[in-house]
């Protein structure tokens, strides 16, 4: 009842895109080895086109692998949510099979997703929880040792509070609440483990208060959204993951209108605990879901990590691998869940 209470306070719908995109996952009664659709949905982390391009090589990865698994699939369907909620309301509905989603979004709708993987990527040069030493002006950069964890950022740009939060960190200030709510936010949905979660158990430990709380924020549909505003002046403070400033480097100057770099122009102003990598979960409802075709996806999952296409596909969400996963390794995150009703309640 509570996570029901909890997608209902977040607004979550079921994206159109997945009602309008999805055919009905299903196989024949004769032979369950035969898959007439396999629906396959991604959150909306970067942008929807961009996501939908970089992965629609998977389609035919997924079908020559489930085939080495004795399973013919004859349509795989990808489609991307137009919000974390909604790639979740899917998985519990059963018109998505398969999601590409945060362990937050997980743990949120766990009733009706099981985790069948955690995703490995590559470790950051940078990795300390205090925000000074990331602003050094100098490039995170991708480290070839592999991490199951990864951190949310709260950044500041350039915009003149911005400027003034980061001049109180760099000199080595604690910044004050009223610092924070005197800034301008970009948050993204409550699910979102780097987006809203774990920025709000940030400000939980070292204020005691959450998101929620902040007289001015506004709720971004993408990260990209959220670099974008930030760089416009929008907004002071950003929340994102801590490698999305690789990611929007280029951007931040060809699309954005920046002169200088986001390395030179933006600074951390907080550092979040460890996040536990994004899962693939698998819908509880699907009529496809069997023992047998978890353990096949599982393995057709890992295989296509470890080719060079496969790698590039995976990419779009800095994903190197994939590992089996447990209910269980998400338990972090439904203490986070609970800070969040709690925060909600209040």
């Amino acid at each position: 009842m509570k996570k029901r209470v909890t997608r209902m306070m977040a607004g979550s719908l079921l994206a159109l895109s997945l009602l309008t995109g999805c055919v009905g996952s299903s196989t024949t009664e004769e032979d369950s080895s035969k898959i007439e659709t396999l629906n396959v949905a991604f959150v909306p982390s970067k942008d929807p086109d961009q996501i939908i391009t970089a992965t629609e090589p998977l389609k035919e990865m997924l079908k020559t692998e489930l085939e080495k698994e004795s399973y013919t699939v004859d349509n795989v369907n990808i489609t991307v949510g137009t919000s974390y909620e909604a790639v979740g309301e899917a998985l519990v509905s059963g018109t998505v099979d398969v999601g590409f989603i945060p362990g937050g979004t997980y743990v949120l709708y766990d009733d009706g997703a099981e985790v069948l993987l955690t995703s490995t990527r590559d470790g950051l040069s940078k990795n300390s929880e205090n925000p000074k030493d990331w602003n050094d002006g100098m490039p995170t950069e991708y480290i070839d040792e592999q991490a199951v964890f990864y951190r949310s950022l709260i950044i500041a740009g350039p915009s003149e509070k911005g400027q003034e939060l980061s001049q109180k960190i760099n000199n080595g200030e604690e910044l004050t609440w009223e610092d924070l709510d005197s800034a301008k936010w970009s948050i993204l949905g409550p699910t979102s483990s780097a987006g809203y979660i774990y920025p709000t158990l940030w400000l939980k430990d070292n204020y005691g208060k959450g998101l929620s709380d902040l007289s001015n924020k506004v709720q971004s549909d993408s990260y990209g959204s959220s670099v974008a505003r930030l760089a416009s002046g929008q907004v002071d403070i950003a929340v994102i993951y801590a490698d999305a400033r690789i990611d929007y480097a280029d951007k931040w100057n060809s699309d954005y209108g920046r002169d200088l770099s986001v390395w030179e122009e933006t600074n951390v102003i907080g550092v979040t605990p460890p996040i536990y990598n994004d899962t693939v979960s698998v819908s509880k409802n699907s009529k496809i879901m069997t023992d047998e075709f978890k353990n096949a996806l599982s393995r057709a999952m890992i295989n296509i990590a470890k080719t060079e296409e496969g790698k590039e596909v995976i990419s779009i969400y800095s994903h190197k691998g994939y590992e089996p996963a447990k209910s269980s390794d998400y338990d972090n995150e439904r203490k986070v869940q609970e800070l969040i009703r709690e925060l909600n309640a209040q």
